[in-house]
């Protein structure tokens, strides 16, 4: 189960200012779509249990690609193919997320003691997002574009992400908060 962070909440309006300047320098023009969409991820993954919301049959919450691979594989694990498409969504959605965000964390998530020590996130993320955006009908019709767009420019995706980061970084780093309380008193 997700965790949902309501529409409201102040660090929506954060990232999706953070991520469409970000991305207006980077992806010129940013799709507004594609950047509510990785503003809306943003969001969702600043609570742990929606960036390991995939779940095995036992409940377990899996952590890495390689096992959500296999959950997500009809042939396999998936008992649909809707699980199949939610599942390579997420792979995208994470992969991205940590290759963008917090790309130091790939040597861990890669060591060799680890089942994704073979993988390439960003090729992993790429196909993910190619799969789950074969799902063009129904309920997925307007999301499907948007998860090809990703696909295409997975990097160029990650380099905004970079920036977005940076900028985040720049608003903990202690000279900017004594600016900012020079500038409210």
């Amino acid at each position: 189960m997700s965790v949902r962070i309501s529409a409201q909440h102040p660090i929506r309006e954060l990232f999706q200012t953070l991520v469409h300047r970000s991305f207006q320098r980077q992806l010129r023009p940013a799709d507004p779509q594609v950047t509510r969409y990785i503003a809306d991820v943003m969001v969702d993954f600043t609570h742990r249990d929606n960036i390991y919301r995939i779940r095995n049959a036992r409940g377990k919450h899996l952590e890495e690609v390689a096992e959500m691979l296999m959950e997500g594989d009809v042939t396999l694990n998936a008992s649909s193919f809707e699980r199949e498409r939610e599942v390579h969504k997420h792979i995208g959605d994470f992969t991205l997320f940590w290759t963008g965000v917090y790309p130091e964390m790939l040597r861990y998530f890669r060591a060799s003691t680890r089942s994704d020590h073979l993988l390439d996130y960003v090729e992993q993320g790429r196909a993910s997002y190619r799969i789950a955006a074969t799902f063009e009908h129904g309920p997925y019709a307007d999301e499907a574009p948007v998860l090809r767009q990703l696909a295409g420019s997975f990097e160029q995706c990650m380099l905004g992400l970079n920036m977005v980061r940076r900028e985040l970084d720049a608003y903990a780093a202690p000279e900017t908060q004594a600016v900012r309380k020079l500038l409210e008193s």
